[in-house]
């Protein structure tokens, strides 16, 4: 027979997770986050946020930039939500419509050393190409992402292997905090990375899919445009004729069809492309029908809401209110530790 204690349902682990406003996004962009979004909203407790003060670390420094963040804001949400983001299930909220998280990074910011955020592999790329190191912001943005997941107290933050060390910078941000002013009754758990799988997918050109590199399809692509850019991509370079043999490996489209292609696909590709059995256009059909038919639902609920944007920001409103509670009862416990509840 259970006991009281067994019996209980055991509260769901937290999930924290962020995206900076780029506008509509890209296959890479669902590959990358937003599939493993809709797969953890099921099974955690999840808080999904516009990282806009992140944004203005690198981005919109000039006025006709900033002009566009707000566009780009509810652009990014709706392909959240068209990609099955349930805000039934996820709290969905924008960062800079939250001030606590300007107050925790201030709070946290008195125990973090700086020499830890100057070995932030992020800070130090752009100080190597010389951009924006001028800024505090800059420096402190990793900091700033601390505070954006432990106000929330998150158990876990999905992120690729290249964004790990900021995991651990958070984990070492707690820890310091925890010591110096609440050792006996810790405040802040120590999240833990969850490495996504797909989280650098191909582009046009072979190269990582990226907006800024041009090789991008966008999740809300029409099917003649999608078609387009798949029918143009480059192939195989020593593949000139059509009775060349031809080898995947070195193929542009190929993962592509790794990740939209089914096994008995992949096998016809691969024997076609070297015997010369099949052409390059053949080879890429298969893969112009399964992103169309992936992208129909998505078009089909983004619809919806850019037929409604009134009910995307009371979407987000709602989630920024949600987000509210859980963010002040933390600060409520951070201020009382370090001696400024009065």
């Amino acid at each position: 027979m259970p006991t009281e204690s067994s019996s209980k349902p055991q509260a769901r682990q937290r999930v924290v997770s962020g995206m900076r406003p780029t506008g509509a996004l890209h296959l890479g962009h669902f590959h990358g986050v937003l599939k493993n979004w809709v797969r953890l909203q099921t099974m955690h407790d999840c808080f999904f946020f516009v990282a806009d003060w992140h944004a203005l670390t690198t981005q919109y420094r000039d006025k006709q930039d900033r002009s566009q963040i707000e566009g780009n804001v509810y652009d990014m949400v709706i392909d959240w939500l068209a990609a099955g983001v349930d805000p039934e299930k996820a709290t969905l909220f924008i960062q800079s419509r939250m001030p606590e998280h300007a107050e925790l990074f201030t709070l946290l910011a008195m125990s973090t050393p700086t020499a830890w955020l100057e070995r932030i592999p992020g800070y130090k790329s752009q100080a190597d190409k010389g951009r924006g190191v001028d800024t505090y912001g800059l420096l402190g943005y990793p900091l700033l992402q601390a505070a954006d997941i432990l106000i929330y107290k998150g158990d876990h933050v999905p992120v690729g292997e290249d964004q790990a060390a900021h995991v651990e910078l958070t984990r070492e941000v707690a820890r310091r905090f925890n010591h110096v002013y609440s050792p006996a009754d810790p405040i802040l758990p120590e999240p833990r990375e969850l490495l996504t799988s797909n989280s650098r997918l191909t582009g046009l050109d072979g190269r990582k899919m990226s907006k800024s590199a041009g090789n991008a399809i966008a999740m809300r692509d029409a099917p003649t445009i999608v078609a387009g850019k798949i029918r143009t991509m480059q192939t195989d370079p020593q593949r000139v004729r059509l009775h060349d043999a031809g080898e995947p490996a070195r193929c542009p489209v190929w993962p592509l069809h790794q990740v939209y292609s089914d096994p008995l696909t992949l096998d016809w590709i691969e024997q076609g492309c070297r015997s010369a059995g099949i052409g390059c256009l053949e080879c890429k059909q298969p893969l112009i029908e399964s992103i169309h038919k992936e992208q129909q639902p998505w078009r089909e609920r983004a619809d919806e809401y850019l037929a409604k944007p009134k009910q995307v920001q009371w979407i987000v409103e709602m989630g920024t209110e949600r987000a509210r509670v859980v963010a002040r009862k933390t600060l409520r416990e951070v201020r009382s530790a370090m001696g400024l509840a009065y």
